[in-house]
């Protein structure tokens, strides 16, 4: 028994195709029906979506391991005012992406295990749950790569998150120490505050 695409839910993988009861032939035949638009050899667009676009469900669908970091969640935890004319995500080195979305931009940070795994979170919106790091875990990771994101945008970041009531320095401090910026992150404390 198969259950009817939802016009809410944008974007669907090969498991939940199966599980809600089709068939290879059946997928194959809503493709060209036109129901649905593979995107790549396991992900699907639901062309009867009526919901609103999110960068992140998009981005997530073409990606589906990667983590949201650097200016884009700099950006969804209010750290900065820069608006980002692409979205950022990392993906473990090992790791390969076939296929990136045409729209928004995509820049891939590829990072090593132990970076990768350290700090990772999840949100969830209206369209989904994803994963980013935390907070953190961002400022982190801009101050490292400072000279790739721009000495001014990191500064920004680092003394908003200053600012911030719920920081937590020591996690901070941990984050620095265990990436390789711990002196780094020293200096800028020590001119900030």
């Amino acid at each position: 028994m198969t259950t009817d695409l939802s016009p809410d839910k944008r974007f669907y993988n090969r498991k939940e195709l199966f599980k809600m009861g089709y068939s290879y032939y059946k997928i194959n035949q809503l493709v060209s029906e036109g129901r649905l638009n593979k995107l790549t050899n396991s992900t699907y667009e639901n062309e009867t979506y009526t919901g609103e676009d999110s960068d992140f469900a998009i981005v997530s669908a073409f990606a589906p391991q990667s983590v949201f970091c650097m200016m884009t969640s700099a950006r969804f935890y209010g750290l900065t005012t820069f608006l980002p004319d692409r979205v950022d995500i990392a993906i473990e080195r090992s790791m390969k992406i076939s296929t990136l979305p045409d729209w928004p931009d995509t820049h891939v940070w590829y990072f090593p295990e132990s970076r990768y795994n350290t700090g990772l979170t999840s949100i969830t919106d209206a369209s989904g749950t994803y994963r980013i790091y935390d907070v953190e875990k961002t400022v982190v990771d801009i101050l490292y790569y400072r000279n790739k994101i721009g000495i001014e945008e990191t500064k920004e970041v680092l003394k908003n998150y200053l600012g911030k009531e719920d920081r937590d320095l020591i996690k901070l401090r941990r984050y620095a120490d265990d990436l390789g910026c711990g002196k780094i992150l020293g200096t800028y404390l020590e001119v900030l505050l």
